[in-house]
C-alpha cells in the first residue's frame, strides 16, 4: 500500500512477529488509523461495558490476551477492541486534520464506559491528546513507567503495570457489575502474576503459558 502525503516509517525487527489481520484488513485499518477490531471484541456490534484500546505492538498483543482472558473467565462481560495506528486520530479535527469528530470518537470509545488504554510510550501523552474528549474521565492509561532490568520479556511489561493481568485486572476494578466471578478471576489474575515471578526466578525465562499464547483461532474471523 502506498500512502502519499505521509512520512511512512517501516520498522523492522528481528525476532518473529504475530500477524493479527490478513492484508485487506491491515491496508484498511492503516487507511483508517483507528478502528474497532470486532473478531477481538464480544459486545457483538452492541454496547460494551467497557472498553480496550492499545497502540503498538507489544500492547496490542498483551491487549489481546487480557480480553481472551476475560472472555474465557467473564463471558458475560461485553468488551470492545479499538486498536490505533495513527495517534493523532485522537485528537480534534480543530487540533490536527487527521483528527476524529466528536461524534466518531464517541461512537469509537463511548460516551461513559471505562476505557482501559495500553501503550508503549507515556500515558501522559494520550491523555495530552484527549483531554477535550466526552469521556475523557473515563480513560485509565498504562504505559512505560521508567521501570525496567535485566530481565525476561514479558517481565518487563510487568514492571510497567502493561501485561495482560493488569489490564485485565484494570477492567474488572471499573465495572459496575462486580459479582463472586469478577471478584474470584482478579484473586487469580493476582496469583498469576505471583506465578510468574516465581517462575522467572527459577528459570530465567517465562512461562510456556505466556511464551506460547496465541489468539484461539474459533474466536478470529
Amino acid at each position: 500500500m502506498i500512502c502519499r502525503n505521509y512520512v511512512n516509517v517501516i520498522v523492522a525487527g528481528k525476532q518473529p512477529s504475530p500477524q493479527w489481520l490478513s492484508m485487506e484488513q491491515a491496508e484498511k485499518h492503516c487507511a483508517a488509523g483507528i478502528s474497532i477490531w470486532d473478531w477481538a471484541s464480544s459486545d457483538a456490534g452492541g454496547e460494551p461495558d467497557a472498553v480496550l484500546a492499545c497502540c503498538g505492538d507489544v500492547p496490542t498483543l498483551e491487549t489481546l490476551a487480557a480480553a481472551d482472558l476475560l472472555r474465557r473467565h467473564l463471558p458475560d462481560v461485553k468488551i470492545r477492541f479499538v486498536n490505533i495506528v495513527n495517534l493523532m486520530k485522537l485528537q480534534p479535527p480543530r487540533e490536527h486534520p487527521h483528527g476524529l469528530s466528536d461524534d466518531e470518537f464517541d461512537t469509537l470509545f463511548t460516551k461513559d464506559k471505562p476505557i482501559i488504554f495500553a501503550f508503549h510510550g507515556y500515558p501522559w501523552l494520550i491523555h495530552r491528546l484527549t483531554y477535550r474528549r466526552t469521556n475523557h474521565r473515563n480513560l485509565h492509561v498504562r504505559g512505560y513507567k521508567e521501570e525496567g532490568t535485566t530481565t525476561t520479556p514479558f517481565d518487563m511489561v510487568v514492571l510497567n503495570d502493561l501485561d495482560r493481568f493488569h489490564l485485565a485486572k484494570d477492567v474488572i476494578e471499573r465495572l459496575s457489575q462486580t459479582g463472586a466471578r469478577a471478584l474470584a478471576m482478579k484473586r487469580m489474575l493476582q496469583e498469576k502474576l505471583q506465578e510468574h515471578k516465581r517462575y522467572i526466578e527459577d528459570h530465567g525465562d517465562d512461562m510456556p503459558e505466556i511464551r506460547q499464547w496465541r489468539w484461539p483461532p474459533g474466536l478470529s474471523l
